[in-house]
């Protein structure tokens, strides 16, 4: 059935997302179709494919995110369906619409789920109306800094100050008073109108309460065709820089079982209100001293870190995303195990996180049991400056948590990578870092270990 419905499909993505994805693909007895761009053609995700179509320059709008080159691609193989990965095209509903007009089964949710879900002011509205907490803001799009300033008086500092659309962090800020919000508002501004460059009220932007001291806890959903919503447990996601990603892990240490319990329920409900199909993420900001938490955001797709669910409970996300697509309702038997932990491997200054690409002359990557890398280079390629500098997912899974930070140690010690700029050397710091090692540590622990700067 599995064939029928699906084979061939076509990766929408490049590096390592698409080199994973291609590996579950392939091992499901599916032909896996690459796209590329120019810069991208000796990546080994364009060598390991069945087959791989250029779309166009180095630039994403004239490659990746060319929905148009995309959908022609997988008409000229042959392709049935269509994998976004994450990031490019993978949340763009207009594409998953597309995807499905021409025939072809998107691996994703629908795009009305999309929709629903892209606006963080029209996703926040909609989770309180299902009963899930999310923290005092706004409820309209603020268009103005008059509006922004009115808002913040009326929720209280510190705020948060984030566009309605996007995601990765960019254009967020915490504003603790009026002048500070002004910045923070101009900043959000311009992203927005990066992401909605014809908005006719102005940019979208979204205020909230800011809770100080919070941890990032997201909940892995996985909605089946019979109408049934499962949580696959969380991850912490706190240790960030500029508010992305660094290291995320499973179980969190900062949240307690009752409100473990609480947080899957609740992104259980998160996703029945907006009848989710396939694997997804429910954010939330914990607030450690309370230990309560508000709703952040949803992503409807599948996570740069869903390798730390796949090592704790022993499913593959992108088999279980294919089987939802092509109609199956897998019974689960979830029961996370050990503690993981991932280190996303970037091409950039470990001090200052500045990006620093280059060609790779050095790439060793460490082997061992609860060992696992999700490389999307080799020695001799080319990190160029087109995209996001993410080379590598280092992965480890341990008895518990000491046992972890012991593998993970070792792991970055072993891997070796040399040419562009790498963060390996942050990694190594972080693993020896007290607050991290003790696991009491939130959302402000890499600008603590930078002075305030990250």
């Amino acid at each position: 059935m599995l064939t029928e419905t699906l084979g061939p499909v076509l990766i929408a993505n490049r590096g390592e997302i698409a080199r994973r994805i291609i590996r579950t693909v392939k091992r499901m007895g599916l032909r896996a179709i690459a796209v590329h761009s120019e810069a991208d053609a000796d990546l080994p995700f364009v060598r390991e494919a069945d087959a791989a179509v250029l779309l166009g320059p180095a630039n994403p709008a004239q490659s990746y995110l060319d929905a148009a080159k995309v959908l022609e691609a997988a008409r000229a193989t042959g392709a049935r369906a269509i994998h976004p990965g994450y990031g490019f095209l993978s949340e763009n509903a207009a594409f998953a619409r597309a995807v499905v007009e021409a025939g072809m089964t998107w691996i994703g949710p629908s795009p009305e789920s999309i929709d629903r879900m892209g606006d963080k002011i029209n996703a926040r509205n909609l989770m309180e109306a299902a009963g899930v907490p999310v923290a005092a803001g706004t409820r309209e799009p603020v268009t103005d800094l008059s509006l922004a300033l009115r808002a913040a008086e009326s929720i209280g500092y510190p705020v948060m100050v984030k566009t309605a659309g996007g995601g990765g962090g960019i254009g967020m800020s915490v504003a603790h008073d009026d002048e500070a919000l002004a910045k923070a508002y101009e900043q959000a501004a311009r992203a927005a109108s990066r992401f909605a460059g014809d908005a006719l009220d102005g940019p979208a932007v979204l205020i909230e309460r800011c809770i100080e001291r919070a941890r990032h806890v997201e909940v892995q959903i996985l909605g089946l065709p019979d109408g049934r919503v499962l949580a696959l447990g969380e991850r912490d996601c706190s240790v960030q820089r500029r508010h992305q990603k660094v290291v995320e892990e499973s179980p969190s240490l900062g949240i307690t079982p009752e409100l473990r319990e609480r947080m899957l329920a609740a992104a259980v409900r998160a996703g029945e209100a907006v009848g989710y199909l396939g694997a997804g993420t429910v954010e939330c900001l914990v607030d450690a001293d309370a230990q309560d938490f508000v709703f952040l955001e949803m992503n409807t797709r599948l996570q740069v870190e869903h390798p730390v669910t796949e090592l704790v409970t022993g499913l593959d996300l992108v088999e279980l995303q294919l089987r939802v697509a092509a109609g199956e309702s897998p019974d689960l038997d979830v029961r996370p195990r050990g503690h993981a932990i991932e280190f996303r491997v970037y091409a950039e200054d470990p001090k200052r996180f500045f990006p620093g690409p280059g060609v790779i002359t050095t790439w060793d990557e460490p082997v061992g049991e609860g060992v696992r890398v999700d490389s999307g280079y080799e020695s001799g390629n080319t990190v160029t400056p087109f995209y996001d500098p993410l080379m590598a997912k280092l992965c480890v899974l341990g008895e518990d948590r000491a046992d972890a930070l012991a593998k993970g140690r070792k792991a970055v010690e072993a891997f070796a990578v040399a040419g562009p700029k790498n963060n390996l050397p942050f990694c190594a710091e972080l693993l020896d870092d007290d607050e991290f090692v003790s696991g009491d540590y939130d959302t402000a622990l890499v600008a603590r270990m930078r002075g305030g700067r990250a």
